[in-house]
């Protein structure tokens, strides 16, 4: 198979629905998980941006030309340098929780918040999703911001007849649970959605071929 058909046959949607599918799966892994301590945390994490990372790879050969790989490569590395260090046992703490989500949605969202901006520049249809996905990244950095990983409050539930404690990594956490969900929504949508772009090259062709087949098609007009 030519890179030309895989092309084809792999397009930015098919990037998006993987990157929806993984964000998804670790939504569903924290949302059921009883335990949303730093390991647990950061081991979803770590799955999550590994996965990610494959797909972008993936994809920057297979679904972009030769021109426009650099972003999703850049992407690609940010999110696989972040999932190794997830994976470091010294870093699985509230504290390494917090560093490592935060350094990887600060610098992957800026890079994918700046590439939909200069895409709307030249039409790319690709780049509304990047602006919307980047703004939702850069808010998940402003959320973890606005937690203290070493907050602890304890508290009691009469119905439940125990006391809880509600911790800083737990809210953390939490936070990057839902923001996988969003971020699952969004794409699914836009991998989903029909795109203009998609039909243009056929229509062009159309055109193209319509024309250069009616100087031909009368060669009375012609001579």
């Amino acid at each position: 198979m030519s890179a030309a058909s895989a092309a084809r046959t792999f397009e930015v949607r098919h990037v998006q629905l993987g990157r929806a599918l993984f964000a998804a799966v670790a939504a569903v892994m924290i949302t059921f998980s009883p335990d949303h301590s730093a390991i647990v945390g950061m081991s979803v994490f770590s799955g999550f941006a590994t996965a990610t990372a494959i797909i972008l790879f993936v994809g920057a050969w297979l679904a972009h030309p030769a021109g426009r790989r650099r972003v999703p490569i850049a992407l690609g590395a940010v999110t696989l340098v972040a999932a190794v260090l997830a994976g470091l046992p010294p870093l699985r703490t509230p504290v390494g929780f917090f560093a490592v989500v935060i350094a990887w949605a600060l610098v992957s969202g800026g890079i994918e918040l700046i590439s939909g901006l200069r895409g709307r520049r030249t039409a790319s249809p690709a780049a509304r999703d990047e602006v919307l996905i980047g703004g939702i990244t850069l808010v998940l950095v402003v959320g973890l911001l606005l937690v203290n990983p070493a907050y602890s409050l304890e508290y009691f539930i009469a119905e439940a007849g125990g006391s809880f404690t509600l911790t800083g990594i737990t809210i953390g956490v939490g936070l990057f649970g839902g923001y996988a969900a969003v971020v699952a929504v969004f794409l699914g949508i836009a991998g989903f959605s029909p795109r203009h772009d998609d039909a243009a090259p056929a229509v062009a062709g159309g055109a193209a071929s319509s024309g250069a087949s009616t100087p031909s098609s009368n060669p009375e007009v012609a001579s």
